[in-house]
């Protein structure tokens, strides 16, 4: 009879704690980890990791999975790449809590947020809930490839307290802003990791108006984390403004620290409009945290941006009044109609209409777009932007995204960087973001932006880029970055049971060939509730990741096994540890 359920043989352990690395083998039995070295006993499976990294499970701290969980039980792209665990209900956009009344509600907000498509929420979410103790416990009842915690969203519970008052930007009175308080202890004893809120003005209904919780008075949002000090446990995730200053967006968030006497973490990136406000800001978390302040800034280890194409939500012509009467045709149809001459001539010379100025934004600077490619380059030259080579050919850079969009029979997928400047700027940045102590990646956002970001994978991409394929002044060393993976988060939100291979931990592990490990062009997919669209990205190289024990994933592939759980709360450390 087998000792232990999986024993991992031969491989170089990187464990999480940034140390160095050593050759060991890993016993698993009973969902957790209990032996690390020289392993005697055998295991009912054996998995040969020789010339392979063993690693902790990765842990995405910001995702929108709240409604991907409740129709379908992978949490795919992010459990492609390595993650195990997942917290979603972030910006404060989420399902719970909500009244009979307001479903559709809260299906625009995410449709506009999230970029999620209303028929696929109002077909695939049941709303099986009220209260969020109530959402709690209908999640509790799923299964999944990978581990997810849910944390509660300001704007739900802001309608759910306010009403129409809520969802009409009004503001709250006294009463309400106790009720807030008191239910958000109450969700964070039933189990939600934390709560959380945006102060960005690019989180609208799809008809233009604000989220709820975006425009709220400071007071409001000091009571939430006041619920968290009532509570005396539990996390603050904040998205803040990008349109005031660094100072007067640190000021609020040392304020929420101090209300809350918990920890607090904040969406944080370079932004087009303020590229140099990333320095003050380290200097304010540096700053913050000497003074016992535990501020933690969310960062994703690339540039982020749009994907833009004829499949997917947006391109520099979607807006367009022509392009509006045939955007619902199928892409072959949509193709031979953008290759008539004279519908050309006409959707060109137009000018995009949307209440939506976020959407408007994204499309608009033509200077800024480039061809994807495959495998992907996020990181182009301003010089190799479709206008700049318009430019050089001396034609109008419209015409060029044109054609651009029509290659591949449409299945084109174009580039547009948004958060974080791309060369040196991002170079500058980058480095400094990615090292410092007081950042964790994160900002993968599965189960959001179906048709417009491809973010989850950025695991795969701060292994490859920063880490194996970058030049000497810009490498990241490989321990450094599994802790930044895997530990860092796990901590910062309460995890701490997982993120470290020892004994007594969560047997939540990735077997990775770094140097086959490959990551593919974003492609999209029509897999969703009603044949919804998405976009899904593979990688290649993860040889083997297991969850609670068991395998999930082989070569890239499910094996069909569901032992991802809702997390209840944040965990202590293992006693064996």
């Amino acid at each position: 009879m087998a000792e232990f359920d999986i024993v991992i043989r031969g491989g170089t352990l990187f464990d999480g704690s940034g140390g160095e690395p050593f050759a060991a083998d890993v016993a698993v039995k009973d969902g957790r980890i209990v032996a690390v070295g020289t392993v005697e006993g055998n295991g009912a499976e054996e998995i040969d990791a020789s010339g392979k990294i063993v690693t902790p499970g990765f842990v995405d701290v910001h995702t929108h999975y709240d409604g991907q969980i409740t129709w379908e039980n992978r949490l795919a792209p992010s459990s492609d790449h390595g993650v195990t665990t997942v917290v979603m209900g972030n910006c404060g956009v989420g399902f719970a809590p909500v009244k009979p009344g307001d479903h559709h509600l809260m299906i625009k907000l995410m449709e506009g947020v999230e970029d999620i498509p209303e028929v696929v929420m109002a077909d695939g979410v049941p709303f099986n809930w009220e209260s969020f103790p109530d959402y709690l416990d209908a999640l509790e009842k799923r299964e999944s490839d990978i581990d997810f915690a849910a944390q509660l969203p300001h704007s739900p519970l802001r309608v759910y307290v306010m009403g129409e008052r809520g969802a009409h930007l009004e503001p709250p009175t006294e009463q309400d802003l106790v009720e807030m308080r008191r239910l958000t202890a109450e969700a964070i004893e039933a189990g939600a990791l934390g709560v959380t809120t945006s102060r960005s003005y690019a989180h609208r209904f799809r008809t233009g108006e604000l989220a709820p919780s975006v425009p709220t008075e400071d007071q409001e949002v000091l009571a939430l984390a006041a619920g968290l000090r009532d509570a005396g446990k539990g996390v603050f995730q904040m998205v803040p403004s990008y349109d005031v200053t660094a100072r007067q967006r640190f000021d609020l968030l040392r304020d929420i620290a101090k209300t809350s006497g918990r920890p607090v973490s904040f969406t944080f990136m370079q932004t087009p409009h303020t590229p140099g406000d990333w320095r003050e800001t380290l200097n304010d978390l540096d700053q913050a945290n000497k003074e016992g302040l535990e501020i933690r800034g969310q960062i994703i280890p690339r540039p982020t941006g749009g994907l833009l194409g004829l499949e997917l939500s947006l391109h520099p012509f979607a807006l367009n009044p022509s392009y509006r009467a045939i955007e619902h045709l199928p892409l072959e149809q949509k193709v031979a109609r953008m290759r008539d001459p004279e519908f050309r001539k006409r959707l060109i010379a137009e000018s995009p209409e949307d209440p939506h100025d976020f959407f408007k934004f994204i499309i608009s600077d033509l200077d800024a777009l480039f061809v994807l490619g495959d495998p992907p380059n996020y990181n182009p030259r301003t010089e190799d932007s479709i206008a700049a080579q318009a430019r050089a050919r001396g034609v109008d850079p419209k015409e060029l995204i044109y054609d651009a969009l029509l290659e591949r029979d449409g299945h084109e997928v174009l580039y547009r960087p948004m958060g974080n400047a791309e060369g040196e700027k991002f170079e500058s940045s980058g480095r400094h973001l990615v090292r410092n102590p007081y950042t964790i990646p994160a900002l993968g956002d599965g189960g959001a932006h179906y048709s417009m970001i491809c973010d989850a994978a950025y695991t795969t991409y701060m292994l490859t880029y920063w880490v194996r394929d970058a030049e000497p002044d810009r490498k990241i060393d490989l321990p450094y970055a599994i802790r930044k993976l895997a530990h860092e988060p796990a901590l910062t939100v309460g995890l701490n049971d997982r993120g470290l291979v020892k004994p007594g931990y969560k047997a939540d592990l990735n077997v990775i060939d770094m140097d086959r490990l490959h990551l593919h062009a974003p492609h999209a997919s029509y897999d969703l509730p009603t044949g919804g669209r998405r976009l899904s990205q593979r990688a290649e190289g993860y040889e083997a990741t297991i969850v609670s024990g068991v395998v999930t994933y082989r070569n890239g592939v499910a094996t069909g096994a569901l032992p991802g759980r809702l997390v209840r709360g944040g965990q202590p450390a293992p006693t064996a540890a």
